[in-house]
């Protein structure tokens, strides 16, 4: 009999465990063959699929390419608590040469990430792709480490972590290096709707 119960209640444990707690994402799916989203000195648009976030960020650095960077993401479905997306949209534009300091508006979360590459600055102007999640709201946020850790060292970011969301970013630009560090905005999001929203 105990056996049983076992063999009945262990797997209904290991779905709740799964939809309920904290766990970490497995390996990132960073595309067919781990390709890069843009070539050097190029533009770029990238997008994940409908109800996807952004989980990674990878990066690799070359000066004699005009001190660029070639970049790839990987996406996971958002909770389930969370529900389908509401609405999507594009941030304002991040001018190339000059440090700021980004969040999506309206409690959104980074779904993607667009940028232009700019040879008189060296360096690429960035928007972020934003989802809203009906009114859910982000809570215990924080910024991640600088990524890379120095500047033109590859780069390669990653929420180890469900239920944690980027929700923007700030990043300082070098005019020696001709390169950026980035540090990541991290939330949480409620399980319930919040009767207020941020600007």
């Amino acid at each position: 009999m105990d056996i049983f119960l076992l063999c009945v209640f262990l797997p209904l444990v290991t779905v709740a465990w799964g939809q309920y707690s904290d766990y970490y994402y497995g390996p990132y799916n960073y595309g067919d063959n781990d390709e890069w989203v843009n070539v050097y000195r190029q533009g770029f648009n990238f997008q994940c699929p409908h109800g996807q976030v952004i989980v990674a960020v990878r990066s690799v650095f070359s000066k004699k390419e005009g001190s660029d960077r070639l970049w790839n993401y990987a996406c996971m479905p958002a909770s389930q608590s969370l529900g389908e997306p509401t609405e999507c949209w594009w941030e304002e534009i991040n001018r190339a040469g000059t440090e700021w300091y980004q969040t999506c508006s309206n409690n959104g979360l980074v779904a993607g990430f667009q940028s232009q590459y700019f040879p008189s600055v060296l360096d690429r102007e960035w928007q972020f792709y934003c989802c809203r999640y009906s009114r859910r709201c982000p809570y215990s946020c924080w910024l991640t480490t600088e990524y890379p850790g120095h500047y033109g060292e590859d780069m390669d970011m990653m929420m180890y972590t469900y239920d944690h969301y980027i929700r923007g970013a700030t990043t300082t630009f070098s005019a020696v290096h001709r390169d950026r560090q980035w540090k990541f905005i991290v939330c949480r999001m409620t399980d319930y709707d919040c009767p207020f929203q941020n600007v």
